[in-house]
């Protein structure tokens, strides 16, 4: 990350099923962003406060590059909630109902569903350790890791357990520590989740780089997809979350999601 900034910058903050984000549109030109500001920005006491910081900036070939920020100044190579947010600030901008967006996780397609829903395809799953990636070969549906949890990668890698019955897990102590387990070369956000009904799921989620989190667009893809792999749902799921609930469609063309955004305000950051 490039060590100088503007002395102010301008900036939007919107959220996703409480999955909040800080938005900065540098469409028109260069920004330059230390760790340092990133979690200056990130501290909820002392700042604006976020999950995630987006950055958009010119492409030439989709509508706007996004670049990811965790709130303690790591990179993500994905972050749906993050991407339906910018997809919605975008359409309402341009009028547009279809658009195409690329981050490092490559090129994703958003869709207007109507009613201020907004759906976005995050691609096929990575399913080898390789892409995860995981430290080495390991059977990706039960992991050697207490309760077996399972691995699935979304641009980002992911760490699924299925249990009885997610509220009554102590999220802030084993997030923590799965995140940091050893076969995660690069960490992992870490869920846990348990059937409610047919196609439908309780997911508590752990981000990486930020712990505790209402929503994660990510997350609900990869527990959907360890879902339906563990046999446990189809293909379509919806899932509530701390913060409300989002619908997930694992099709032929990739994971699509669907919920909806909001923008809380807008303001200038000044370094």
């Amino acid at each position: 990350m490039i060590q100088n900034i503007p002395s102010s910058v301008p900036f939007m903050k919107m959220h996703g099923l409480g999955n909040d984000f800080v938005m900065i549109d540098a469409r028109d030109g260069v920004l330059r962003i230390s760790d340092a500001t990133v979690m200056a920005m990130a501290d909820r006491h002392r700042g604006i406060g976020f999950d995630q910081l987006a950055i958009m900036t010119k492409c030439e070939n989709t509508d706007v590059h996004l670049t990811f920020y965790n709130a303690d100044g790591s990179t993500a190579g994905a972050c749906g909630n993050a991407t339906r947010c910018v997809a919605r600030y975008i359409m309402n901008e341009t009028e547009k109902t279809d658009l195409m967006l690329s981050t490092g996780h490559g090129t994703l397609l958003a869709h207007d569903v109507g009613d201020g829903m907004t759906a976005i395809n995050m691609g096929q799953p990575q399913l080898t350790w390789q892409e995860i990636p995981l430290a080495h070969e390991v059977d990706l549906d039960a992991l050697p890791i207490d309760g077996a949890p399972m691995a699935t990668g979304m641009g980002n890698p992911h760490c699924t357990f299925f249990v009885e019955d997610a509220e009554e897990i102590d999220l802030a102590t084993l997030g923590v520590l799965f995140e940091h387990h050893s076969l995660y070369p690069e960490r992992t956000n870490v869920q846990f989740a348990h059937v409610v009904g047919p196609d439908h799921l309780r997911m508590r989620v752990w981000e990486r780089g930020v712990g505790l989190t209402l929503a994660s667009g990510s997350s609900s893809c990869a527990t959907a997809v360890a879902a339906h792999r563990k046999g446990l749902t189809g293909r379509k799921v919806r899932i509530d979350l701390d913060g409300g609930t989002i619908h997930i469609d694992w099709r032929k063309d990739g994971v699509w999601m669907t919920g909806p955004t909001a923008h809380v305000f807008s303001g200038v950051w000044h370094g």
